[in-house]
């Protein structure tokens, strides 16, 4: 079964970053962007997820030769789109109550990036009493300071305490089950990714709430399974590999294997998808990124033995398939 899992994951995820990567510029930056957008999530979106995406291929180092250069490609374009990491440092200078310029940063962080006056601004600013106290939702405040983290800050302002983070959250309050719904599901998933650093720490998630996840988990992969929401099975298949134990569920996996098409793309639901190219890439890109994670983190999480540690569980065999367990 495990085989199984680790075959079908390494499918579904070397397929969604092909995708990415054959479409990952038109999701480039508008042309004239700078430090001074309306909407910057909007703006940086496609292109901090693509970095969230291939910086995580490239930290598990499971996806085959292939697939990495596919991943370093995409950080450098992200890297260039960013000017080298200036303009995230241009726009935190100017903006330095907002996280997006940290957590967009921290994505390329992880994939060995630097860029040394933005590391010492952030170290600069998160000592600061009015950045400390920037008011975010829970799971907002643990995407902070897990940027925090990963980009050498552990201990500043911007980290926090973890266990009152934590506690702040829905998940945290291990509550009735049968009361999620579709946003909060969402909020759920992302206070798993973030405490755990996208699988890289399982063994951070207190333990009340790794047993609550066990127990609902597979119910809830069931239940958005069933109506077709795609994006946030997927997601909640992410939250599966980063338990202590992992939660894998092969008929999930072949479901996801199910309605991906030929050619990579992931629909984030049961709505037709339209032909248009940018279309398919504005509307469905988020799906492919998750998927991509999803199985980059399963086949980790397998060949690793379900111990957790998320630094590659094996090596990819000559052809870019994944070794067996």
């Amino acid at each position: 079964m495990t085989a199984s899992v680790t075959a079908t994951a390494h499918q579904v995820s070397t397929k969604a970053l092909g995708w990415l990567h054959e479409h990952h510029r038109r999701g480039a930056l508008p042309e004239g962007t700078g430090t001074d957008v309306s909407d910057p999530p909007g703006v940086y979106k496609a292109i901090g997820e693509l970095a969230l995406a291939a910086s995580l291929v490239v930290r598990e180092s499971v996806s085959g030769a292939t697939g990495l250069r596919q991943a370093r490609d995409m950080m450098d374009h992200a890297w260039g789109q960013f000017g080298e990491g200036d303009l995230l440092y241009a726009r935190l200078l100017r903006y330095p109550l907002m996280t997006d310029s940290l957590e967009t940063y921290a994505h390329l962080a992880r994939g060995g990036y630097r860029h040394e006056p933005m590391q010492q601004l952030l170290r600069q600013i998160t000592g600061l009493r009015s950045v400390r106290s920037v008011e975010h939702h829970p799971n907002r405040a643990l995407a902070v300071a897990n940027a925090a983290r990963v980009t050498g800050l552990e201990g500043t302002g911007r980290a926090g305490d973890w266990e009152e983070l934590i506690r702040a959250t829905w998940l945290g309050n291990t509550p009735e089950p049968w009361l999620i719904d579709w946003l909060t599901g969402y909020s759920m998933t992302h206070t798993v990714f973030h405490v755990t650093d996208w699988g890289r720490r399982p063994e951070d998630l207190p333990d009340d709430i790794g047993d609550y996840l066990a127990a609902w988990l597979p119910a809830w992969i069931d239940i958005w399974a069933e109506v077709g929401e795609w994006d946030l099975l997927g997601e909640l298949m992410i939250v599966g590999s980063c338990l202590k134990e992992p939660y894998l569920d092969p008929g999930a996996w072949e479901l996801m294997a199910g309605i991906q098409h030929e050619d990579g793309l992931v629909p984030r639901d049961a709505s037709a998808v339209s032909d248009d190219p940018d279309d398919r890439f504005a509307d469905q890109q988020h799906t492919a990124v998750v998927a991509a994670i999803a199985g980059t983190l399963a086949v980790s999480r397998t060949l690793d033995g379900g111990s957790g540690g998320g630094s590659g569980g094996g090596s990819p065999d000559a052809d870019g398939s994944p070794v067996q367990p």
